[in-house]
Parts: C-alpha cells; sequence; structure tokens
C-alpha cells in the first residue's frame, strides 16, 4: 500500500456518519431504540428471520441502526477518528465497498436457546479497524502517526466493552 493523501477529504466516510446519525433520528423520532421488538421491525438482524424466511436485506439495514444514544456515539466516534484514514488509503470508491462488506455480518448462536438481535455499524468498523491493521503492518508499524500499538489497544478496549456489556454482537467484533 502507498501512504495515503493527506490532503484529500474522506467524503464517504463524514456520508456514512452522517447517514448513522441520521437514520438514528428518525428512529427515535418514531419510536425507541432500546427496544428490541421495534429495532427487529426495522431492519435489525434477528437470526430466525435472515434464516428461515430469507429477509437478507437485514445484513445490510441492521449496520445502519444503533441500539440507543451510547451505541451511536461509541460507534461513530471510532469511525471518525479510524475511518478518515482508510479512506484515504483506499480512496472513496474502494473504501465504501470495504465497509460495506465488512458491516455485512450475522451472528449465530450454535447451541443457544435463543437467537439475539443484532444492529450497529461494528462490523463494518472493525473491518475498517483490521485493515489499519494491515495498511499499518506493510507500512512498517506506522501510518501517519497511527501505530498497530496504539490499534491493538482499541481493539482491546473495545472487546472488553463488548465481552462486558450485555446485548453485544461479539462475533462483528471479531
Amino acid at each position: 500500500m502507498q501512504a495515503y493523501k493527506i490532503k484529500d477529504k474522506a467524503y464517504v466516510n463524514i456520508a456514512l456518519i452522517a447517514v448513522n446519525v441520521l437514520i438514528f433520528l428518525y428512529f427515535e423520532l418514531i419510536g425507541d431504540t432500546e427496544d428490541t421488538m421495534f429495532m427487529i421491525m426495522h431492519g435489525a438482524v434477528y437470526e430466525p428471520l435472515v434464516v428461515l424466511r430469507g429477509e437478507y436485506y437485514r445484513l445490510f439495514t441492521s449496520m445502519f441502526l444503533h441500539f440507543g444514544a451510547s451505541h451511536l456515539v461509541n460507534n461513530m466516534l471510532v469511525l471518525f477518528v479510524l475511518g478518515e484514514r482508510m479512506e484515504q488509503v483506499l480512496g472513496h470508491v474502494k473504501y465504501l465497498i470495504f465497509y460495506i462488506v465488512s458491516g455485512i455480518s450475522i451472528m449465530v448462536h450454535m447451541g443457544s436457546a435463543y437467537a439475539a438481535v443484532s444492529a450497529g455499524a461494528s462490523g463494518a468498523i472493525f473491518g475498517v479497524v483490521g485493515g489499519l491493521v494491515y495498511v499499518v503492518a506493510v507500512n512498517h508499524g506506522q501510518l501517519d502517526g497511527l501505530t498497530n500499538r496504539q490499534l491493538g489497544f482499541m481493539i482491546i478496549l473495545s472487546l472488553y466493552h463488548g465481552f462486558t456489556a450485555s446485548g453485544v454482537d461479539n462475533w462483528a467484533h471479531i
């Protein structure tokens, strides 16, 4: 990977943040984003609906839904900080494709008594983080002040938060 151009604006990343915020605000106006049934009705991933009913669109729509303001703020803060760098490395179109492909995920609960409801940009964001780990590695451990040590610390904190909080799609993080 070649070093990115610092002068390029991360238009796609800004647009993704804006879309996530606007969708969140809209759903807060018409309902409660912390209500699981409301989120299922509006596109969150619920494994039985995806697998048994073929509602595969949920794999896409769920990455723009968030369970409450803190979920949105945490995801958008990480995206704001790291997404810009990844977009500058990949370019606008490739970054958008990379983000969407990373974000399409489903939780599979082998042997569990229930299927969880999943929503949020975590899969896409952790895809961006993983991509940056690669880019930093091929740039000899650093990319414009960003190091693998800093990324590793962020990953550990995010995974710790995911495993200690309830209702988090840790498969999307991993």
